[in-house]
């Protein structure tokens, strides 16, 4: 498994009652993605950094959607260059569904 970290500075910083009403808006793209386990989104506690932290059963998967149109898409909707780090995620806890994932 892959966990990918996205990072955006805000032109503005914004309210988390404002993130949460952008965020909500954008939440369908992100579904029956091939690869995507879950999707986080995030904002600073001081509203002015957001982006997500997504778990991607593989890399190859994950870089299907760091495309140029996905960051133009975050450039249109949030008015800034997004980062993107990966990493590894050899073993993810879930305590909703009570269970240790191993990547294989």
């Amino acid at each position: 498994m892959i966990t990918a970290i996205v990072q955006f500075k805000l032109p503005q910083p914004i309210t988390r009652e404002q993130a949460r009403e952008i965020f909500a808006s954008t939440a369908p793209k992100y579904q029956e993605i091939p690869g995507l386990i879950r999707k986080y989104y995030l904002l600073s506690e001081d509203g002015g950094t957001a982006g997500g932290a997504y778990t991607w059963a593989s890399r190859e998967e994950a870089e299907r959607l760091y495309t140029r149109e996905w960051r133009e898409f975050i450039m249109t909707k949030y008015g800034c260059e997004p980062s993107v780090t990966f990493f590894e995620t050899p073993v993810l806890v879930d305590n909703v569904q009570k269970e240790i994932v191993l990547d294989p």
